[in-house]
């Protein structure tokens, strides 16, 4: 068995080939800037720890990892045009870089670049592996419409969010999960609990991302700190502080998001520490977590292997990046 460290490395290694053909280098040097930029490789390696969670890593599951990186990059590549985001990792995005529309034809190429990988899977595997890559990539793409359709809401429950959340975040890690194990060879129950153990796991991670959007260290977040508040996204902690808020501070807060006032971060993020939002998303984060290692802990192979996956978990909902 691995640890998350010794597959994100190898599987660094392998994906820092060049994934793009030579020409036209207009369209694929973003691609090519991007994918330097790193990232946490959490995914594709979810995807390598679920299959080798019951039996070894095979060449098939290194093709999906791959195809789950490059399309989890293409979400990215499109969230910050999306977004208007200057930064990404700590550098400038790519529609900053090199303009929105070749932003997102290089999206584009990326996500089909992704399906050359899953056609490397054999016909034993590759009908579910499509349809489940299928799935979660139309679902990724509602959460984000839905996303993008709460900022213009005046209200958002917190039921509707998480609902966004799971499509948007949570489906993706579930859905590598669930593909390892399958190139695993694990049984439709245990692929099923994995699933659900990513799920949750992903809904933690997002409550975490939520947090550190607004309260995290810009140099070790990677990501312009208050971008949320900037853009008026329905986040947790905002959905929270309008539930728990004063009406004074139910007044205030929603002048705050109406304005662009320099220092509107600086007010809004006063009002949710008033509201104890900060609080409430860590109590969030952990029952979120606490529901994912029971679904782990039911999974059908000795305890022992199960390690791995039970130390991810806690590197991901107690991040600070």
């Amino acid at each position: 068995m691995h640890t998350f460290e010794e597959l994100t490395h190898k599987f660094s290694e392998r994906f820092e080939k060049d994934h793009f053909p030579p020409e036209p280098a207009s369209l694929y040097n973003p691609n090519r800037y991007f994918l330097k930029l790193g990232g946490k490789r959490i995914r594709p390696v979810c995807c390598l720890m679920s299959a080798e969670l019951f039996d070894e890593i095979t060449e098939e599951a290194w093709q999906v990892a791959n195809a789950i990186e490059l399309f989890h990059n293409f979400t990215l590549i499109h969230d910050d045009i999306m977004d208007k985001a200057p930064l990404r990792r700590g550098m400038q995005t790519v529609h900053e870089k090199f303009g929105d529309s070749t932003a997102l034809l290089a999206g584009d190429v990326m996500l089909v670049t992704a399906y050359d990988y899953l056609n490397k899977v054999s016909q034993k595997y590759s009908t579910k592996i499509i349809s489940l890559f299928n799935k979660t990539a139309k679902e990724v793409c509602e959460g984000q419409q839905l996303d993008m359709d709460f900022e213009s809401k005046d209200a958002v429950g917190i039921e509707e969010y998480l609902h966004m959340i799971s499509m948007k975040t949570s489906v993706l890690l579930a859905a590598s999960m669930k593909m390892g194990a399958l190139l695993g060879g694990a049984l439709d129950r245990n692929q099923n609990l994995l699933y659900e153990f990513g799920r949750k796991l992903g809904m933690a991670f997002q409550v975490q991302d939520d947090y550190l959007d607004a309260f995290g260290d810009p140099q070790k977040f990677g990501k312009q700190v208050g971008g949320d508040i900037k853009s008026n996204k329905k986040t947790f902690l905002l959905i929270h502080a309008l539930e728990a808020a004063s009406s004074s501070q139910k007044e205030e807060l929603k002048d705050l998001l109406q304005s662009n006032d320099e220092k509107k971060v600086d007010g809004v993020l006063s009002i949710f520490k008033q509201c104890k939002a900060d609080e409430w998303a860590k109590e969030l984060k952990e029952k979120f977590t606490k529901e994912a290692f029971e679904h782990l802990e039911d999974i059908a192979v000795l305890s022992k292997r199960k390690e791995p996956l039970q130390k991810l978990a806690v590197y991901l909902t107690q991040r600070d990046f």
